[in-house]
């Protein structure tokens, strides 16, 4: 099972996402071809409800633990209700460029 095959299974476990995208975004960055070091993950779920943003990303990271401690770098999360992911016109922001370094 690939990195991102087990942040989709872990999070679709743990929080029954009405929504889910795990994009391995390790080619935006300086690492070496077909790593799996950084992901963009949207997540709507209603687990959310009544939870602040840092909340909502503890949730995400007990859930993937194991993958933070070892090969995944950088997990950017985008993390939202049902309403508020039909507010936002069911889109997240775009990641922005590599700023550069080792990693």
């Amino acid at each position: 099972m690939t990195v991102q095959d087990a942040i989709i299974s872990k999070l679709n476990e743990g929080l029954q996402p009405t929504y889910l995208d795990v994009q391995n975004e390790s080619y935006m960055h300086n690492v070496p071809p077909d790593s799996s070091t950084h992901f963009k993950v949207v997540i709507v779920s209603k687990a959310f409800a009544d939870k602040r943003s840092v909340a909502r990303h503890q949730l995400v990271y007990h859930l993937l633990a194991n993958e933070l401690a070892g090969l995944v770098h950088a997990l950017a999360l985008h993390t939202y209700t049902p309403e508020e992911w039909q507010t936002r016109s069911a889109s997240a922001p775009q990641s922005p460029n590599c700023q550069g370094g080792g990693h």
